[in-house]
């Protein structure tokens, strides 16, 4: 098992589209082999800070999520209301 933690910087503005746009990424998501459950922060913070943390099977699952023509879609439709591209890290436990 492995987490995705999935860190996104919103344009000022953008929040409530974001959000709207988000949610479709993560329907897309459960039903992709692997795919075991996803949670969304909010930085208390920074509030156009989000964080995105989805825990996957293995890795192999993850990167074919990552990669498949479902994902590309749906987040290129938030693309555009990101600061800058989304950061990704892979973890396991210890």
């Amino acid at each position: 098992m492995i987490k995705v933690l999935i860190e996104r910087v919103i344009a000022e503005g953008l929040e409530q589209p974001y959000e709207q746009a988000a949610r479709k990424v993560i329907q897309q998501a459960i039903q992709s082999p692997g795919f075991i459950s996803g949670e969304s922060f909010r930085d208390l913070e920074r509030p156009n800070h989000r964080i995105v943390m989805v825990t996957w099977q293995n890795r192999h699952s993850w990167e074919r999520w990552e990669n498949s023509q479902a994902r590309f879609d749906s987040i290129s439709a938030f693309a555009p209301m990101l600061e800058k591209e989304e950061r990704v890290t892979l973890l396991e436990p210890l």
